[in-house]
């Protein structure tokens, strides 16, 4: 994909989408632990239907934590407060099937090996200031957009729930213009015509003003892009209510939107000596610095851990035709100046805190807040000289 004209598509989700719900939930129990006891061991799954949240795992901690309060917290945090919605904090039900570690996995991950055998995938790009692919960078910042206006009242009749969705026209491998936006949001039925199918004109035009315009830069907007607001005609039932969801199935939403390769490992409600976390956040950090060095234009990383041993058993750089020194040359350097095992990384990106509640919604990368360690590009004038 170095060259050549093509679009691509990536899609976001808003915080009150079921499956974010569910990633959000499994992160603010890891949180509470990590609070608690930096050596807790987490892995928490979540799943919400119609007015149930269930809450399992393997947990071995000394930090107590209140699941039944957490869970009702988060979803009153997110907006699920008015029972129009069909699923509010206080009115569903919480199910705690939490139990502890296995012991056999335990005996690897103390002695300082990895939590977990697989392979994990960093990617970074020259297409916008975060180093990230615009596709997914602009669908993450709708999302956001639709959020805010929500929360502040600007579209009062906007509920938790929704999904964002943006295609970019690449001509000779670079973004050129957006070709199409998607925005499907939950709503009240206040802005519904009639006819009771679907939203006003009024609103949608409200929606791509307040929404759409702020977030999507001027010059990628041309008379031939495409705006596609509630595309069914309405969105009045949504999150839990209309759609289960579960910890760990938006991967690609995490992640690059499809731009780059996947691990295929979910990260949320795991704590960081489970390397489909910590290991993807440090390629994510080791390729952002390969590519804020120069080295290269484009950059994916793949590394591979097998459970209980400390070491990657593999690495892979792929560039794209975009390096500037030999991709071998670039291996090397990674190997001299980053401790890749679970330990190393944990230490290096400051992972045992608890981080990653706000990591559960909008992407794991790209992001600018403090916590996000793995966005820094700290090392990039050391790869840079060495080079």
């Amino acid at each position: 994909m170095a060259g050549g004209n093509f679009l691509f598509t990536s899609e976001s989700v808003t915080e009150g989408h079921p499956d974010k719900l569910c990633d959000q939930i499994s992160d603010g129990v890891l949180d509470d632990v990590l609070r608690q006891d930096k050596n807790g061991r987490v892995a928490c799954e979540t799943f919400v239907t119609v007015g149930l949240v269930i809450v399992g795992g393997e947990i071995t901690t000394t930090a107590y934590v209140d699941i039944d309060h957490l869970v009702r917290d988060i979803i009153r945090e997110i907006g699920y407060v008015n029972p129009t919605y069909g699923f509010s904090y206080d009115a569903c039900s919480v199910l705690n099937a939490i139990g502890s570690q296995s012991p056999d996995i335990a005996q690897g991950v103390d002695t300082g090996g990895a939590g977990d055998q697989g392979l994990m995938a960093g990617y970074a790009c020259r297409e916008t200031k975060e180093l990230m692919p615009m596709p997914i960078m602009l669908a993450h910042k709708l999302s956001r957009q639709l959020a805010k206006v929500r929360k502040k009242k600007v579209l009062p009749y906007l509920g938790p729930d929704g999904k964002t969705q943006v295609t970019v026209e690449y001509r000779n491998g670079k973004p050129y213009r957006v070709a199409a936006v998607v925005v499907s949001t939950q709503h009240t039925e206040e802005i519904l015509n009639r006819s009771k199918k679907k939203i006003t004109k009024k609103a949608r035009e409200e929606i791509i003003d307040k929404v759409v315009y702020p977030i999507i830069p001027k010059g990628m907007i041309d008379r031939n892009t495409k705006f596609y607001v509630n595309p069914t005609g309405k969105f009045v039932v949504g999150g839990p209510k209309s759609d289960t969801g579960m910890t760990g199935r938006k991967i690609i939403v995490d992640t690059y939107g499809g731009m780059a390769a996947h691990g295929g490992g979910a990260f949320s409600g795991k704590d960081p000596t489970k390397v489909d976390r910590s290991a993807a956040y440090m390629a994510r950090y080791i390729a952002k610095n390969v590519v804020a060095s120069g080295l290269a234009d484009k950059c994916t990383l793949q590394l591979a851990y097998a459970i209980g041993v400390p070491e990657p058993v593999s690495m892979m750089i792929f560039t794209d035709t975009t390096n500037k020194v030999p991709e071998g040359r670039i291996v090397e350097l990674i190997k001299r100046h980053f401790d890749l095992t679970p330990k190393g990384i944990i230490e290096k990106l400051d992972l045992l805190k608890p981080i990653y509640r706000l990591s559960a919604a909008y992407g794991h990368f790209g992001r600018t807040e403090k916590t996000f360690t793995w966005e820094q590009t700290d090392m990039a004038k050391t790869l840079a000289k060495d080079a």
